[in-house]
């Protein structure tokens, strides 16, 4: 069985679970979109081991470019996110030649920088991007293909669009960070040295992880914005790349379902505790400090230690009944 077939089941009944289980369309819809964009922080933290802070510039490229593209190109939502995606991987690869040519915390305060940049050139163009008050009435323009219009107008259609779309991303991220371009850059992530002498373009490697995933990620953003038919100047703030580093943490960098457990965390989670106390952010603070020191590979560890023990239990106890 091949690789993608293999985790295909798994995907589409995480898609199914999220419909049936959660409490609304619109929070499962959240969850799927958030669990691509974690995903693609995953690939820089997780596997280039580069903790990045610039996430929010391609999250909020990617709303902006595929409202715009839209309202004012007139193209279809299709074709609006691949130009988003397409501005999304453009940039990263300016934001990620730029920020690798320097290492540790100068790398993060450059990402830092980067992502202050992007909200003010945002908050100042507010003829393009609406500035405070963000892209109003972003359309969803039907697909017409040899004359079958294809409409993404309700929301059981656009979570379809959004399941389907979060599947085939993830297929594509699995098969990537198995194939030997995900393998570099774990070796890279270990030891860096030891990978430039080996002869490998360590530079290069760090540069398409950063268009990997500013690709992915302005896709998602691009997603959002039509989820929520507006681009709000929100995306592109500092907070938005510390709430999707914080996915990334708490789910597990180290694999592609740790993205899936680090959205349900934070956007379910979040939405339940903020019902209740305004202040929830010191809560997920604390989570993410215990997070940390007690569960250095996030969620996903925690849950595979469960399966290790429960089947450890079970399977002892049904040898002990054999004999």
């Amino acid at each position: 069985m091949s690789l993608e077939l293999k985790h295909c089941p798994i995907l589409i009944a995480i898609a199914l679970a999220a419909f049936l289980v959660l409490p609304s369309i619109s929070l499962a819809t959240e969850v799927l979109i958030f669990a691509i964009i974690a995903l693609g922080c995953s690939i820089l933290l997780g596997y280039a081991g580069l903790l990045s802070f610039g996430q929010a510039i391609f999250f909020g490229l990617g709303a902006y470019v595929a409202s715009l593209s839209q309202i004012h190109l007139g193209v279809n939502f299709l074709v609006g996110l691949l130009i988003a995606t397409a501005a999304g991987a453009t940039v990263a690869a300016l934001v990620g030649a730029l920020a690798i040519r320097r290492q540790g915390i100068y790398f993060v305060m450059l990402t830092l920088a980067f992502t202050q940049l992007a909200f003010f050139v945002s908050y100042t163009l507010d003829e393009w991007t609406g500035g405070d008050n963000g892209l109003l009435d972003v359309p969803r323009n039907s697909v017409d293909i040899f004359g079958f219009e294809i409409a993404i107008d309700s929301s059981e259609k656009f979570y379809a669009f959004v399941a389907i779309s979060f599947v085939l991303i993830f297929l594509g991220m699995i098969r990537i960070t198995h194939s030997q371009f995900g393998r570099t850059l774990l070796a890279i992530k270990q030891n860096e040295e030891r990978a430039t002498a080996l002869g490998y373009s360590v530079k290069w490697y760090k540069v398409l992880a950063f268009i990997f995933s500013g690709s992915i990620t302005a896709y998602a953003g691009g997603m959002y914005a039509l989820f929520l038919n507006f681009a709000p100047l929100s995306n592109v703030e500092l907070i938005m790349s510390e709430h999707i580093l914080i996915m990334a943490i708490i789910g597990g960098t180290g694999n592609v379902y740790g993205a899936v457990l680090g959205s349900l965390f934070l956007v379910v989670v979040g939405d339940m505790l903020s019902a209740f106390w305004e202040r929830w952010l010191f809560l997920l603070g604390g989570i993410l400090i215990l997070t940390v020191f007690y569960m250095r590979g996030g969620l996903i560890s925690g849950l595979y230690g469960v399966f290790e023990f429960l089947s450890q239990k079970f399977g002892s106890a049904s040898t002990q009944k054999e004999s």
